[in-house]
């Protein structure tokens, strides 16, 4: 039987998921203004778990409490930018070694025949993206890599969603992906790390245009 303080505890858990992906998603853009009535109205809780949940996002760099005006969500900086970039380049490499002999061949296989296929939008082409990133980082058996690379990825994908790249960026970012899983599937480590670096890297420069270009 369920008891009452689960129920809460899974309210919040629900309400932090939504607001989440609402705000990862750029439904609430950065810079937005929200409210807790507006958003209890809009998800369907009560205020007391999307107070919670705004706690959480607060702590995570998601949201800003600015008293007597309402709840921000926060700009993305070219801090951000350089900084999350600069994690995925030095930390990913890693987690991909080690979880290198631990890929199944039949899940590189599936990966290689997604990204050859035509029928990826520009939006479920970048979700995708980040699927398969963390599907590969999930093998490295280690799992403060693992957590720490979901959070970096949940603010990756909020600046590749805000910065709307280009179909261009996406054809070239699904051979990057080929190209790295050739390497897994013939068991060339290192080159797969490089190429993945080069891929991280061209992710990088095509948010730094979007952003900051002159």
């Amino acid at each position: 039987m369920t008891t009452t303080r689960e129920t809460k505890q899974n309210l919040k858990l629900q309400a932090y998921s939504i607001l989440k992906e609402k705000i990862v998603h750029c439904e609430y853009p950065p810079g937005s203004m929200l409210n807790e009535a507006q958003l209890a109205s809009e998800l369907g809780f009560s205020r007391t778990p999307i107070r919670e949940a705004i706690s959480i996002l607060e702590m995570e760099g998601f949201l800003h409490i600015v008293p007597k005006k309402g709840i921000l969500v926060t700009d993305i900086l070219l801090s951000d930018i350089v900084q999350i970039f600069q994690a995925r380049m030095e930390i990913e490499p890693i987690a991909l070694k080690l979880a290198s002999p631990n890929i199944p061949h039949e899940e590189l296989i599936k990966w290689k025949e997604i990204f050859q296929s035509d029928m990826l939008s520009i939006e479920h082409g970048y979700q995708t993206d980040t699927a398969m990133h963390l599907e590969m980082i999930s093998y490295c058996n280690n799992a403060y890599i693992i957590d720490m690379m979901k959070k970096i990825f949940d603010k990756n994908m909020r600046i590749i969603v805000c910065s709307t790249q280009n179909k261009d960026h996406l054809q070239e970012a699904r051979k990057e992906h080929i190209e790295i899983l050739d390497c897994l599937l013939t068991q060339d480590i290192e080159q797969a790390a490089t190429k993945l670096r080069t891929h991280v890297a061209g992710c990088r420069n095509a948010a730094m245009d979007f952003f900051y270009s002159t």
